[in-house]
């Protein structure tokens, strides 16, 4: 056990602290790492524990920071308007009483005495049932936000790749679920097949795997949204449109403008927000008059004008460029990218629009 404890500390601390040093840190970075070190203090009083009580480890509560932490990172990756504030500390709450007051009474993680009728019952139940809604409410808001995310994605990038639809999160909630689905029924079969012992260092292991997850793919996470400190950021509550005729005809004036004189969409990183900022538009009313004046969304109208300006140069015949080096020079990010919208759009691969050209 004190072998998972000091490895969980030290890669803890060490994914922090690269987290915490990575250029242009956004909110997001400064949450991971903060988990990232609580996470470390975690292992550490693990590590303790194992010394100060060898006999039995102190029950153990790292899923109540862990749910509110996954929920919180969610939400400032995939909502442009989200600050930190002091009262997200509230959060913390549970997991400091809980750790606290396992280490005053010396509560041991017995499942096997879990419901045995002594002084300390009143501590066990308050905590399974305030672990069971902790799980619930935090991961139920985290695929609430996850799911308006990926829903409203293709309105708010030109260019969708795993780190935009934040694929990797995703896959989290669903191991992370599939632990906690484990734990929940380990515990309660506890007593017929394993002992206490192979649960803790199976959760440790599992707390583990999860920060050599969040290291990875934290440090490659980019900031979503460009923040421009305006009104552009704001998100209306209600889908209910306030434009009048003459204001999204000005709009969808300027911003066909904008594409054919400046063609933004070279740019393999536009995005809503850039957009918004360039125009001094709220994103909200340039996602009305595409969606419904226009009649597409973001992604569609950005990558048809690559597709075309694609076009334009595959009928070039004294363009020296490949096909793939066609795509990147008009905005397209990946080989991959390049070839599924082209043919999307236009019904064919770029080889073959090329040799219908012939």
């Amino acid at each position: 056990m004190e072998v998972i404890a000091w490895i969980g500390l030290s890669q803890a601390l060490f994914s922090g602290i690269l987290t915490l040093s990575k250029e242009n840190r956004s909110v997001s970075d400064k949450l991971l790492s903060t988990l990232l070190f609580i996470l470390a203090v975690e292992f550490l009083t693990f590590g303790l524990e194992s010394n100060i009580f060898p006999n039995f480890v102190l029950l153990s509560n790292s899923f109540l920071i862990l749910n509110p932490a996954i929920y919180l990172y969610t939400r400032s990756l995939t909502n442009p308007a989200f600050r930190l504030k002091w009262k997200q500390l509230a959060h913390l709450l549970p997991y400091l009483f809980f750790k606290i007051t396992a280490w005053i009474i010396e509560e041991p993680q017995a499942f096997e005495h879990y419901f045995q009728p002594d002084q300390n019952l009143w501590f066990r139940l308050l905590f399974g049932v305030f672990g069971i809604i902790s799980w619930v409410v935090y991961l139920s808001l985290t695929g609430i936000a996850l799911t308006k995310h990926r829903r409203k994605i293709r309105d708010e990038f030109s260019t969708i790749d795993m780190f935009k639809k934040v694929g990797w999160v995703l896959f989290i909630v669903i191991l992370y679920i599939l632990y906690c689905i484990t734990v929940f029924l380990w515990g309660l079969f506890n007593v017929i097949f394993l002992d206490t012992l192979s649960l803790t260092i199976y959760n440790y292991s599992v707390l583990l795997v999860f920060i050599y997850i969040f290291g990875f793919y934290g440090l490659k996470q980019k900031e979503l949204f460009v923040h421009t400190n305006g009104q552009n950021d704001q998100q209306p509550r209600e889908q209910v449109s306030f434009l009048n005729e003459k204001t999204k005809k000005t709009i969808r004036g300027k911003l066909l403008e904008y594409f054919s004189v400046k063609k933004p969409y070279l740019n393999p990183e536009l995005n809503m927000s850039l957009l918004s900022k360039e125009l001094d538009i709220p994103k909200h009313h340039i996602t009305e008059v595409l969606n419904g004046v226009l009649g597409k969304n973001f992604f569609q109208f950005v990558n048809e004008y690559r597709v075309n300006e694609v076009k334009k140069k595959l009928a070039e015949p004294k363009n020296p460029y490949s096909i793939e080096a066609i795509g990147y020079e008009c905005g397209f990010n990946s080989k991959s990218t390049f070839f599924s919208v082209f043919k999307q759009l236009s019904g064919k691969t770029p080889a073959q629009y090329k040799a219908s050209l012939k």
